[in-house]
């Protein structure tokens, strides 16, 4: 029992650093935004008001959509967009044209996440280097400088893995949210009656007497649930309950007390607009709240680039991207691994949004539309799922999710309103990644019925080499294909230029599927072809990690006991040559080609040994 409370609060407090991060630092720039867009004159009812509706949306949005409705829908215990995907589009597979559109939005949604996961460190490590301002103006040409400099060393320590610091993000990320919360106490003292603010009457009052005025600001209030995404995307790690309790128990209340302590201030001081989060703090306590913000920030970061890193290889696994280079940064965890095509590409979008954008207040008008385009692809993911997949009854589905759904929508349009000040920024990194998963996803599907038209079957051709079979050497020989069945051209080549057959031979397919995990009594589909060859087809979800020799010594004790000494491993691989006509845009073939010539680390993402062979097949055009 106190072994259970003790990994119960353990688990807590890991998902107060992972989980809130980055919801956790919103209070450095989510009020500014409001109250600097102009648009809210300084009345004690306007600040109520606008209090009253930042409450109410970390109630609604948050509370009551993520916490308690979304991190239901667990696929076998995982959560994230694309473990809802795989959800919707299992709930659906009788009903191919809609599984089909489900696909799509989902992967759109998938693809989005990346341009929020340029936007929000750059905005979240930025406000927190302003801070810099606020101490003396003299620090003003210093914000960028050092901005990109604790990005850079953000990104340049991924390499290393996350396991050495990771234990202090938890305690780290609750001294903050107690000092935010300190700090919001020490002002709401001063201005009790600002506690008012809670009825959500003020919110109501405020949208009824100005709803323009509200419809606009809703683009600068989504600032307050920034990562509220990460609560259901890191239910795989920490459980439900650990990140109920942390919400519930500590975030909420303490960034709660955050913005009615920096409403307080703006009650006695309006000149405090410029930055509200910082002008709360003693001029002595300024320093080490800068020192403290931006090692929050950071924390957020890393959450995020880790959640990119596990996104990614969930997508590969999906077959939306081309293996990429994956590098396992624990001998413990292997959910901590490292990509670093991925992390510079990220490091160089977040640049570029630092450099083009320069403060946290226009990187705000950039903020908000893919986020909250997620959130709403969310919520009609999780209607299907609660209507097809849990056969609930379709007025309970709807009553459960077109609530949110209205407000994620008012959310959305209203974001929309910033999409020439810089919203157009992470949908144009969401188009691009969108357009790189669609194109490798076709691109395949020809490459492989090309392949199948052309496709030898293997059993018919296994039983006409043993007609006069060639030389047999000792040794195991495993070719992997991509479809099971045929002839790998791997064989075609060792054959014709070695004239030798292995004396055990492995005809290998990895199948992924649209579920997070597969167990070990599940891995492995093995058919006798005779000779002592072998059809094996290896099964993998999305989350687990494909390591294909630890996967073959599971054949032990089924008559083909490998040695690794004595094991070769053969990958076929396909030269491609765009042409037109033949289903994709010329462009689309042309781009496909490139990324199939790219995309050389399939021996390493599937963990094979230094002695795998590549070899090269014929031309195919698509």
């Amino acid at each position: 029992m106190q072994s259970s409370k003790s990994s119960l609060s353990a688990l807590t407090l890991a998902a107060i650093g992972v989980v809130y991060g980055d919801i956790g630092t919103s209070v450095l720039y989510a009020v500014k935004e409001v109250f600097g867009s102009g648009y809210v004159p300084f009345t004690q009812d306007n600040i109520y008001g606008i209090l009253s509706i930042f409450f109410w949306t970390l109630t609604v949005i948050v509370s009551l959509k993520y916490v308690v409705l979304v991190l239901r829908a667990d696929n076998n215990g995982e959560g994230g967009l694309v473990a809802m995907l795989a959800l919707a589009s299992q709930a659906v597979l009788d009903k191919p044209r809609l599984r089909q559109v489900l696909l799509g939005v989902g992967i759109f949604g998938t693809s989005l996440f990346y341009g929020d996961g340029v936007i929000t460190p750059a905005i979240s490590v930025l406000s927190a280097v302003e801070g810099l301002e606020v101490v003396s103006t003299q620090f003003t040409e210093y914000v960028i400088p050092l901005t990109l400099l604790v990005l850079f060393c953000l990104f340049f320590v991924q390499k290393r893995g996350t396991g050495g610091i990771g234990k202090f993000f938890g305690p780290i990320t609750l001294v903050w949210l107690l000092t935010i919360a300190a700090l919001g106490v020490s002002h709401i003292l001063t201005h009790p009656e600002i506690l008012w603010a809670l009825s959500p009457h003020h919110a109501l009052r405020f949208i009824f007497a100005n709803p323009g005025t509200s419809f606009v600001i809703l683009g600068a209030v989504v600032l307050c649930v920034t990562g509220a995404e990460a609560l259901y995307a890191d239910l795989g790690h920490f459980g439900k309950l650990p990140i109920r309790i942390a919400w519930f128990a500590v975030v909420m209340p303490a960034l709660t007390l955050n913005y009615f302590g920096q409403g307080a201030l703006l009650l006695a001081h309006p000149e405090a607009v410029k930055n509200p989060f910082y002008m709360m703090a003693p001029d002595w306590a300024l320093v080490p709240l800068v020192l403290l913000a931006t090692m929050a920030t950071v924390i957020a970061s890393q959450a995020l680039i880790t959640g990119a890193f596990s996104v990614t290889k969930q997508v590969i696994q999906l077959g939306y991207l081309p293996r990429l280079n994956i590098q396992h940064t624990s001998v413990r965890d292997t959910g901590q691994i490292y990509l670093p095509f991925v992390n510079w590409g990220l490091f160089v979008a977040i640049v570029l949004a630092v450099v083009l954008f320069r403060s946290s207040s226009n990187l705000a008008s950039a903020y908000g539309i893919a986020v909250t385009l997620d959130m709403l692809i969310t919520t009609v993911l999780t209607f299907f799922v609660l209507r097809f997949g849990w056969h609930y009854p379709l007025a309970l589905c709807l009553g459960a999710t077109s609530f949110f759904f209205v407000v994620d929508l008012a959310f959305f349009t209203s974001n929309l309103l910033k999409l020439f000040q810089g919203g157009w920024f992470p949908l144009m990194i969401g188009g691009i990644v969108f357009t790189l998963m669609t194109t490798w996803k076709e691109g395949r599907r020809l490459l492989n019925e090309k392949l199948r038209s052309d496709a030898i079957a293997l059993p018919d051709f296994l039983e006409s080499v043993f007609i006069n079979p060639p030389t047999r050497v000792e040794g195991t020989a495993v070719f992997l294909s991509a479809e099971a069945g045929t002839v790998p051209n791997a064989l075609l080549h060792n054959l014709k230029h070695n004239k030798v057959l292995h004396s055990t031979n492995l005809f290998v397919t990895v199948h992924n599927h649209e579920v997070p995990w597969i167990g070990l009594d599940g891995r492995l589909q093995v058919d006798s072809l005779g000779h002592d060859c072998w059809q094996v087809v290896i099964h993998y979800g999305f989350k687990n990690d494909p390591d294909v020799p630890r996967a073959l010594q599971l054949l032990r004790g089924r008559g083909c006991d490998l040695e690794p000494m004595t094991t070769s491993y053969f990958l076929s691989r396909d030269t491609v040559i765009p042409t037109i006509g033949s289903g994709m845009a010329p462009w689309r073939e042309k781009l496909f080609a490139q990324m199939h010539h790219n995309a050389g680390a399939a021996a390493d993402f599937l963990n094979l040994p230094n002695n795998a062979v590549v070899e090269l097949g014929s031309k195919i055009e698509i």
